[in-house]
């Protein structure tokens, strides 16, 4: 069971600590397809998941004390909910938002690897559904399954490595990824400095750049970074965003780099 240290306070500015709350019997707690901003941990009652395909509502699983849901938005930022929780009683459970989550992944590492081992889990059931709704074992790497298209580039944002002049086009339309490629899970960063980090000082995934709605951009570092992230010498803070601007120069453990807007030059 995940415990977290909770408290009933609304003010959370000093010790980022997570909030309880409570859902009476029959809340839709959040819908799929909405859009996720926290996750929680189950004190007492019972939550249903489920999940619509076609015209069919399906019951995924049955969450109770100890157990918790809805950590993808955490993990992923904008993901949207991919299932539906309903409170099956009265619920109490603690409210967890990106900011409380950074805190006690800082203080507390344990709870990422009770995630992940939970998450594991979850994944193992998920096959089983499916394989049962085929009627077949599932070879996930044999299916012919493939990973979504490359994301389209803006060619007029860019980073540019000041050691060999390399351009990196952003991402056009969402956050661009910053890292190490990780041949374990097969995850790969919109930006892959592996080529570019013979010390291995940049994290697999070290950080993000964030375009904000008025086309101004942000940089955030991912928790769990080792060797820090720099703009213009300045060192950030792992999950606060920080402004960037066209001629920053931004380092990602020692790789040194900076942003470029506009046209390029011939």
């Amino acid at each position: 069971m995940v415990k977290f240290k909770t408290t009933a306070k609304t003010d959370r500015h000093d010790s980022l600590e997570p909030m309880r709350t409570h859902f009476p019997e029959g809340t839709t707690i959040f819908s799929e397809g909405d859009l996720g901003l926290a996750m929680y941990v189950i004190e007492s009652g019972e939550v249903e998941i489920r999940k619509r395909t076609g015209d069919k509502d399906t019951l995924l699983a049955v969450l109770g004390k100890g157990d918790f849901f809805g950590e993808m938005c955490l993990l992923e930022d904008d993901s949207p909910r991919t299932a539906t929780a309903i409170a099956k009683t009265d619920v109490d459970a603690v409210m967890i938002d990106q900011a409380a989550f950074i805190f006690m992944l800082n203080h507390n590492p344990e709870i990422a690897v009770r995630m992940m081992r939970r998450l594991v889990r979850r994944l193992k059931e998920t096959t089983t559904l499916l394989e049962k709704a085929v009627g077949h074992a599932v070879d996930l790497e044999a299916s012919g399954i493939t990973g979504p298209p490359p994301p389209p580039r803006d060619p007029n944002a860019r980073l540019v490595l000041d050691a060999s002049g390399t351009v990196f086009e952003l991402v056009d339309g969402r956050d661009t990824t910053i890292g190490r490629s990780d041949p374990v899970t097969g995850i790969d960063p919109d930006i892959d400095l592996t080529l570019h980090d013979p010390q291995r000082t940049v994290s697999r995934r070290h950080a993000r750049i964030r375009r904000e709605e008025d086309g101004s951009f942000a940089l955030i570092e991912d928790v769990g970074t080792m060797n820090g992230t720099f703009i213009n010498g300045v060192r950030l803070t792992a999950g606060r965003p920080h402004p960037l601007k066209p001629g920053d120069t931004i380092v990602f453990g020692t790789v040194t780099c900076r942003l470029e807007t506009g046209p390029k030059e011939e």
